[in-house]
């Protein structure tokens, strides 16, 4: 038996290598991925070449441990189960369902403190890291009662941001994409409606979140936030340029934009919350919310290319793509 890894190899690029299996050092485990959820705004960015290519990867997990220089590896959200331990290891690890944030490959090895043990089934577990980010998302927001609410970009995380918001007793919770199929789930969701980009209107809202990915989005963001208010910007952006229109309406309008992204607590909450207390709240959640609906493709690793041209090319055909190994 044969591993298979996936690779980035250039711009619109990708190839799956076939390796030896590892073998776990002692104080390791073996995880024999189910399932790995490819990341539309990320991963998308990674595989057109619109990152730079020395910037790491992400400095807070173990397994991107690089730079986004071609050949990579790259992914955050598998899961698996424990085919064999080290000698350290208890034995109680074997055999365990485990998510990790770890790159698209059939086997990995792993310490088992960097790994989220679950009993979710994996199309729900996959989800994990966007639910997070998401989470974030809404704890930096501080959402108020009454408030009026509009999120840009339905991909998954803004779906399952509007998921969450769907939560609170909002006023008005309105979302904003181009792709019908996604107005549909966002609605499903529990928005209040969802809009293409040009007919959103005037809404004077209080908070506006900014998950597209498409850099004129955010100065569509700020545009529909209400004097005061704050946009939230968890888009990543890559190497695309961002041009914004702050002239008499922003200037005089006191409206706060705020980063957010999830491999951090902000540290206006450090006093009460920590990474573990917010993946709890992650796990609740994915317990009680079934997200079958926006998982609309699963395809063979050995196929990965196809995905990836899928996700790029036809974004109404596809939300969350997950890439198998059997």
């Amino acid at each position: 038996m044969s591993a298979r890894t996936l690779y980035f190899t250039g711009a619109e690029s990708v190839r799956v290598d076939e390796e030896a299996v590892p073998d776990p050092g002692p104080s390791q485990v073996r995880v024999r991925t189910e399932l790995s959820g490819i990341s539309p705004g990320t991963e998308l960015l990674v595989y057109r070449g619109e990152v730079d290519s020395e910037l790491a990867t992400d400095e807070t997990i173990d397994a991107l441990d690089g730079t986004f220089s071609y050949p990579l590896q790259y992914g955050y959200a598998a899961v698996g189960r424990v085919t064999a331990i080290g000698a350290e290891v208890d034995d109680n690890w074997l055999d365990r369902r485990v998510f990790a944030f770890n790159p698209h490959e059939s086997h990995f090895l792993a310490e088992p403190s960097s790994l989220i043990p679950t009993t979710l089934p994996p199309e729900q577990a996959v989800f994990m890291p966007n639910v997070e980010a998401a989470v974030n998302f809404v704890m930096d927001a501080r959402p108020r009662i009454g408030a009026r609410v509009v999120v840009f970009g339905q991909g998954p995380v803004g779906l399952l941001t509007t998921g969450l918001l769907a939560d609170f007793p909002l006023a008005s919770l309105v979302t904003v994409d181009p792709c019908a199929s996604r107005r549909r789930l966002s609605e499903a969701l529990g928005a209040d409606r969802s809009v293409t980009p040009g007919n959103l209107g005037d809404v004077d809202a209080d908070i506006t979140f900014e998950l597209s990915g498409n850099p004129p989005a955010l100065d569509r963001a700020i545009d529909a936030t209400g004097y005061a208010g704050q946009v939230i910007v968890g888009s990543w952006y890559g190497s695309k340029g961002v041009s914004l229109d702050l002239g008499h309406h922003f200037h005089r309008s006191h409206i706060r934009v705020r980063s957010s992204q999830v491999s951090r607590i902000d540290p206006d909450h450090a006093d009460r919350w920590d990474k573990d207390r917010r993946l709890d709240v992650v796990r609740s959640w994915l317990s009680d919310t079934d997200l079958s609906a926006l998982l609309t493709h699963e395809i063979d690793i050995e196929r990965a290319g196809e995905a990836y041209q899928l996700l790029a090319n036809r974004p109404d055909d596809a939300v969350q793509v997950v890439l198998t190994y059997n």
